[in-house]
């Protein structure tokens, strides 16, 4: 089976959690996932999901979730060291499937470019799957993409001071 390049992208709410679902569907079709979470240190809820399940090995490369500031010199290093790891990954082809969970933000931010994001799926083994998430996509990767799904914000309870909870937003 060729593998397709998947996006995940837009202001609305399920992104990564789209990607999680798609990550359980292929481990109960019996393939290995890979998911490496850029701009995302903390310990989410589906981390300790994600450890009682088989065939998915998860590992983060940031510190904290910096999307209201700046990324420091701790997030680049971790994000490029994370992206040369990534590279290796895809090209490899022990997984069948690689999410890069939050490489928008990555490359909006330029912790590496688009097109080293680009190069590195191209070069890719031909079955690996992939799907990038994140808000903020580059027109390239729209581009360069065979599937995109926008997440559209219409409403959301944030916007009636209701913070992230646990189990559901994180």
């Amino acid at each position: 089976m060729k593998g397709m390049v998947q996006v995940y992208t837009g202001n609305g709410k399920g992104k990564t959690t789209s990607a999680l679902g798609l990550a359980i569907r292929a481990v109960g079709a019996g393939l290995k996932v890979f998911i490496g979470q850029f701009a995302k240190g903390r310990k989410y809820s589906e981390l300790k999901s994600l450890k009682k399940i088989g065939n998915i090995k998860v590992q983060q490369y940031g510190q904290k979730y910096f999307i209201k500031n700046s990324p420091n010199d701790n997030d680049i290093k971790s994000a490029k060291k994370g992206f040369n790891k990534i590279k290796q990954i895809l090209k490899n082809g022990d997984y069948d499937l690689v999410i890069l969970d939050e490489a928008n933000i990555a490359t909006f931010y330029e912790l590496f470019t688009v097109e080293e994001l680009i190069k590195a799926i191209q070069n890719r083994s031909k079955n690996v799957e992939v799907v990038i998430t994140g808000r903020m996509a580059d027109s390239k990767l729209i581009e360069f993409a065979d599937l995109v799904t926008e997440m559209k914000e219409i409403k959301h309870y944030y916007q009636k001071g209701i913070m992230a909870r646990t189990g559901i937003e994180k």
